[in-house]
């Protein structure tokens, strides 16, 4: 489901009251965990935060009129999505975050490439996630980015 909110503030207003409350807690702890640099916005329909044209003027190889994305959060239908760029492209970093997930939640870890799936509102690991937002910070994650996806 692609919000078509303009802004964070408006994307969580128009989301159920059960799902305000996650997407706000998230969102505090990204903001408050992700390293200086990362700009939050819009984009694809959900809330993220991205490397700005400020500091990375290429921006995105799919768009370059897009800032580089880095970490995205939505309300889908059945879960809450997180994607994190970093997981998808530093398969050490992926390592860390599926040993430790076991250990701060008692669901089992459903996740994809880049999308970890949240489906119990009520057993989501805020601290683990907090601690995978400051794992890579903006130059981290360009070289990253470079290195993996750009050719």
């Amino acid at each position: 489901m692609q919000s078509t909110a303009k802004t964070a503030d408006e994307y969580i207003a128009s989301l159920p009251e059960d799902r305000k409350e996650v997407m706000v807690k998230l969102r505090t702890i990204f903001l408050k965990n992700l390293p200086e640099g990362f700009a939050e916005g819009m984009g694809y329909g959900m809330m993220g935060y991205d490397v700005p044209h400020s500091i990375y003027p290429n921006g995105y190889h799919c768009d370059p009129k897009q800032p580089l994305p880095f970490l995205g959060m939505a309300s889908q239908k059945n879960f809450i999505a997180v994607y994190h760029m970093g997981i998808y492209a530093n398969k050490e970093l992926y390592d860390w975050f599926v040993a430790e997930y076991p250990k701060h939640c008692k669901t089992k870890l459903d996740m994809g490439k880049s999308c970890i799936r949240l489906k119990k509102m009520n057993d989501i690991p805020y601290e683990l996630l907090g601690e995978l937002a400051t794992k890579m910070t903006v130059q981290d994650w360009i070289t990253t980015y470079e290195t993996a996806f750009k050719k």
